[in-house]
């Protein structure tokens, strides 16, 4: 998730917009927080949505991501000495939230912090293609599965069973505590002590948001690539249309 959670207003296209419009001519009283899933399975989501949930392409980027990271790793692991992992966000990363974001549409309604923390402790997210099999290989191969998250501490609890119903075995999570900027605990990560962990080499990290890997931000694309050399190497990054910190870059 995006370094202090930009307002997922931004990850609303105009289909979501004129839709919030529309219910809001028609009704009389405020839309339920949590609508029907009848009605959440026959309300028109926004394209980004749509693609997300819907697409063959979106399932091909992702299997194709990290089959190609696990034979990167494969190749590498075998030069790595001592204590080693890989570090990975959790949303739109590991985990498959795009129903909160359909239910959120379908309702007319923008993120907020209280709705995404009770989405959190459903429980409900499904793991995305790919991740639960890539996870494994990084244990098969003897490293440690750390998963870096911005959801609060406080649904911590919840997000780690979650990736443990879905099938993924993390020696950590690491959730926010303070501030989105996920540099400390990457720092803790490699310095050691964090969640109990002994000090780590992490020879790569995965996620869907530029701000999932050290020293990287949006002004990257300014660069034209020459700061994205670590990508398809160390870093691995997977799409996410819906939301995330590129909706407040500028044309």
């Amino acid at each position: 998730m995006p370094t202090a959670r930009p307002a997922r207003s931004a990850f609303l296209p105009v289909l979501g917009l004129t839709l919030a419009a529309a219910l809001a001519g028609c009704a009389t009283t405020a839309p339920p927080e949590a609508p029907a899933s009848a009605a959440v399975a026959e309300a028109e989501a926004p394209l980004a949505v749509r693609w997300a949930r819907r697409s063959a392409e979106h399932d091909a980027l992702f299997l194709q991501t990290y089959r190609a990271a696990a034979e990167h790793l494969r190749a590498a692991a075998d030069t790595v000495a001592g204590d080693w992992g890989v570090i990975l966000d959790a949303d739109e990363t590991i985990l498959d939230n795009s129903l909160y974001q359909q239910e959120r549409a379908a309702a007319g309604l923008d993120y907020t912090p209280e709705s995404w923390n009770a989405w959190v402790r459903r429980e409900a997210a499904p793991a995305l293609l790919g991740a639960v099999a890539f996870t494994d290989e990084v244990r098969a191969l003897g490293g440690r599965v750390v998963v870096v998250t911005n959801r609060d501490e406080a649904v911590c609890p919840e997000t780690r069973a979650n990736l443990a119903a879905v099938g993924v075995v993390a020696a950590a999570v690491l959730c926010r505590t303070d501030e989105g900027d996920k540099t400390a605990r990457f720092e803790a990560v490699e310095r050691g002590g964090a969640d109990g962990l002994p000090a780590l080499r992490v020879v790569m990290w995965i996620g869907d948001n530029i701000q999932d890997f050290p020293g990287l931000g949006q002004d990257a694309r300014l660069a034209g690539g020459a700061g994205l050399g670590a990508v398809g190497g160390r870093y691995w990054v997977l799409p996410n249309p819906m939301y995330g910190s590129w909706t407040g870059n500028a044309e």
